[in-house]
């Protein structure tokens, strides 16, 4: 099951109960842009079908190289994929891992989806920060430092108040966090962009307070 949950003007979030995830669509005027595509061609072919929503070309942006976060991209296709210059080394990375989990849990259509899910590399990278002009709407693509990943990106999308911050936070469990040294750092530099609404990689979208509760916590 998946359900849409309006964000603000022409920004959404896509929450699904498989893995507790949440995708993300940010709409401008002459392109919109997709945010994560999830785990197997067969989710992402479901969130494609976006174009309910925009009939507008799309450009593509993946958070980190998790299989969750863009084994999804082949039904997107033909379209730029962006990604922080060090996500394509560490994709596919946990594929056979997830492969395994699903088989032990006796979930064998994800398994054979996972397997057969073409690996889809970025076409476009970003070190620190790029912007993207989606036609009357800007969005700023960021590497705010390791945290999750060594290769996290974040979305901001300043005209709506809303950031979307991959698993960088988490809502419905803690964040894993695989640099936590810096996890705090990154994670202070998405929250001095003064988002109104922060979008995690899983769970619902939260406010900047939940995300400070859940720095101090982990401190």
């Amino acid at each position: 099951m998946a359900r849409w949950i309006e964000l603000g003007e022409g920004v959404f979030a896509r929450r699904y109960e498989h893995l507790d995830q949440t995708l993300g669509l940010v709409v401008g005027a002459e392109r919109c842009l997709v945010v994560d595509t999830g785990g197997d061609e067969v989710q992402g072919a479901e969130f494609a079908a976006i174009r309910e929503i925009s009939t507008l070309p799309w450009l593509v942006v993946l958070t980190h190289a998790h299989f969750d976060h863009h084994f999804g991209t082949k039904p997107f296709l033909p379209c730029p994929v962006w990604a922080h210059e060090r996500c394509e080394a560490a994709m596919g990375a946990d594929r056979d891992e997830w492969v395994e989990t699903f088989h032990r849990e006796h979930k064998h259509v994800l398994a054979e989806r996972l397997v057969e899910a073409e690996l889809v590399p970025p076409t476009h990278t970003l070190t620190a920060e790029v912007t993207l002009d989606l036609g009357g709407r800007i969005v700023t693509l960021l590497h705010p430092g390791p945290g999750h990943t060594d290769h996290d990106v974040a979305v901001d999308v300043p005209s709506a108040g809303v950031l979307f911050a991959g698993d960088l936070v988490e809502q419905g469990a803690p964040p894993e966090v695989g640099h936590p040294t810096d996890w705090p750092r990154a994670v202070d530099r998405l929250l001095a962009r003064g988002p109104g609404t922060i979008v995690p990689g899983h769970g619902e979208p939260v406010d900047a307070a939940f995300v400070r509760r859940q720095l101090v916590r982990r401190s």
